[in-house]
Formats: C-alpha cells, sequence, structure tokens
C-alpha cells in the first residue's frame, strides 16, 4: 500500500488533478538505446565483422565482451522512476550483430529479473548489425512481427537496417512498435537525405497499414533516425509534429524537438549535439486520441555515469572505443525514453 501511495503521490505530481479527482494510473516506459556496435568476438561477416574479433583492430576479446555487457546492462538497470521501477516495459536497440548478444545482455545480473524476453531479425545489413526489440513480459504481450527491407530505386547495391514492426498488447491495450536505426549521413547530411526520406516513408507505410486495420491502435517510432526532429524525413515525410496540438489524426506528434531547441541532444559531433535517438508518438496516444495509453512525457537520460569525465571530449557520451584505443565506456549515444499511462478503472 506505502508503494502504491507513493506511485500516486508521484502521478499527482505529474498529472496534476488527475489523482484528485479520483483516477488512477499506470505508468509503461518505452525506451531506445544504440548499443554501439554490440559485437560477439566470432568473425562470421568476413572483412566486415575482422574489427571486433580478437584479429582485428579492436583486439575484440571475451574480457572486453563481458565489460560491454556489464556496462550495457548496468545502464539499462538504472533507466527506472518511481513509477516505472522494472525499468523500461519496451527496450528498442539497435548496432546489435545477433540475437545471441541479446541473451547474453538480458541475463547479466543487473537485469535479469526483469526477464527481458528478445524480438530479433536479421537485417541485409552490410556490416552485420541489426535492430531489435526487449520487452518485460509482465507489461507487454506481442501478438505479430513484422520486417521491411527498404529499397531505394536505382542502388540495387543499396543495403540498410530493415524496420521491425512489432504489434501488441501493452498494459491490455493495442500497440505498434517500428524499432528503426534509417541511413547514416555518409557521404555528406544533404547528400544523403533522400535515403532517410526513403526510410521515413517506408515507416510512414507500415504505420499506415496498421491504421487502416485499426484505427485506434497507438504507434511508436523508434530509432537512431540519423536525422534530427526538424529535419525534413521526420518532419515532413513522416509527419512528426513540434506541438500536440497540430497533431492532425493519422499523423505524429515528436516530443523530443522542443528538447532539441533546449540543446539537449542524445548524440554529439564536433561540439554539436544532435537528437537522432528519438521516439514518436501517433496522433492516438495523445489526449485527442482514440487509445487508452497517453503520453505523458520523456526525457533524454544522460546521466553523469554515461558521459565523459574529462578531457576534450568532456560531457560527450563515454563510448566503448575512441580512435582505436578502448575507453570500457556505454555507447556513443544516450538512451531516450517516453512514458505512456493508463488510467486503472
Amino acid at each position: 500500500m506505502k508503494r502504491l501511495m507513493t506511485m500516486l503521490l508521484a502521478v499527482v505530481l505529474l498529472c496534476g488533478n488527475a489523482v484528485a479527482q479520483g483516477k488512477r494510473y499506470q505508468t509503461f516506459g518505452v525506451a531506445f538505446y544504440n548499443l554501439e556496435n554490440l559485437f560477439d568476438t566470432l568473425n562470421n561477416n568476413g572483412k566486415y565483422d575482422l574489427e571486433f574479433s580478437p584479429e582485428g583492430k579492436n583486439r575484440w576479446d571475451g574480457k572486453k565482451y563481458k565489460s560491454k555487457l556489464k556496462n550495457m546492462s548496468y545502464a539499462i538497470s538504472q533507466m527506472t522512476t518511481k513509477l516505472t521501477p522494472m525499468g523500461p516495459a519496451l527496450l528498442g536497440v539497435s548496432e546489435i550483430e545477433n540475437k545471441s548478444v541479446l541473451e547474453d545482455l538480458v541475463r547479466q545480473d543487473a537485469i535479469k529479473d526483469r526477464m527481458y524476453q528478445v524480438i530479433h531479425h536479421d537485417s541485409p545489413d552490410r556490416r552485420g548489425v541489426d535492430v531489435a526489440l526487449l520487452y518485460n513480459p509482465r507489461f507487454f504481450k506481442p501478438i505479430n512481427v513484422t520486417n521491411h527491407t527498404l529499397k531505394i530505386e536505382g542502388l540495387n547495391y543499396f543495403k540498410t537496417r530493415d524496420q521491425m514492426c512489432v504489434v501488441g498488447l501493452l498494459g491490455g491495450e493495442r500497440v505498434g512498435v517500428i524499432v528503426n536505426h534509417w541511413p547514416s549521413r555518409r557521404g555528406g547530411t544533404e547528400q544523403s537525405s533522400y535515403l532517410r526520406e526513403a526510410a521515413a516513408q517506408l515507416c510512414r507505410q507500415i504505420a499506415d497499414s496498421l491504421r487502416n486495420i485499426d484505427p485506434n491502435i497507438g504507434i511508436i517510432v523508434m530509432g537512431d533516425l540519423n536525422d534530427d526532429p526538424q529535419d525534413k524525413s521526420c518532419s515532413m515525410v513522416l509527419g512528426a509534429q513540434k506541438k500536440q496540438e497540430d497533431v492532425e489524426e493519422g499523423y505524429f506528434f515528436n516530443p523530443f524537438w522542443t528538447m532539441l531547441d533546449k540543446g539537449i541532444g542524445s548524440y554529439c559531433y564536433k561540439g554539436n549535439w544532435d537528437l537522432f535517438d528519438q521516439i514518436i508518438v501517433s496522433h492516438s496516444l495523445l489526449s485527442q486520441g482514440g487509445s487508452k495509453l497517453k503520453y505523458l512525457k520523456c526525457e533524454v537520460f544522460n546521466k553523469e555515469f554515461l558521459k565523459q569525465q574529462d578531457g576534450a571530449y568532456r560531457g560527450y557520451p563515454h563510448r566503448t572505443f575512441s580512435g582505436g584505443v578502448f575507453l570500457n565506456g556505454y555507447s556513443d549515444h544516450f538512451p531516450t525514453q517516453v512514458f505512456l499511462i493508463k488510467e486503472i478503472k
């Protein structure tokens, strides 16, 4: 009872008069984390996998792999609040080599009590990195999984990460989660923009297909989009708006747009902060929408232990390698999270 009252008090502070009017809520964390090259030590992909093997330039051995798993699991274990003491109910991840590394991750002492289950698919990406979804079976029940390959007309050689769509029940409510890792900015931001715009179009098509089946389904688009909220791929092609009141039915709200305006990012390059790691919610998850799940707030999980503490890159995400030197860090990206609430009748 004391724990329940603590949670309800926290909801009062976050939601104003909701509890005062006799209403109670359950809160769900939905997070995304680019795990920055979570590879095992086996070379299964020729030259693309060589750097993460004992013979490669990173001298990636069992000791470093175990340290990486320990660090990443600790970071995930800290993503808790008074409302979500078991951490995120859903955690999308990118830059992982295979299902095996995720099975190793969820067995780590720091998070094994959450009993995270793994949904994974091997993508055609040349480097062999994929996206995946971890879920806590206490809160989420998967129903269907589909994977969607991005194809660019005239670029038959082009290969990137597939987009994973997981439909299931979050707190008993139907949601569709689309996990992404859009093409990089290699070759120049403007020159490569059309690739991310194509990825956004594919993501939009997946979302539209979900709405055609269930107009009230809550849709969550998450991932390392390699673009910021105001860029064309996110704001125009996907249709993710800056303000909730501007979101029309069939479109999205991007809560991280305002956060980036405040100078808060998830990735830093040459002193400039970007917010590539976004979680975007559909109109149905807003106050005016048809889902019983409602968006509450968002955060960039940028705790001090995840930051470089000294040197020229002080304040940057504390990554695993820098300039070929093993730093025994976490990731070059900060994780991000949104919170959804559902009224308990």
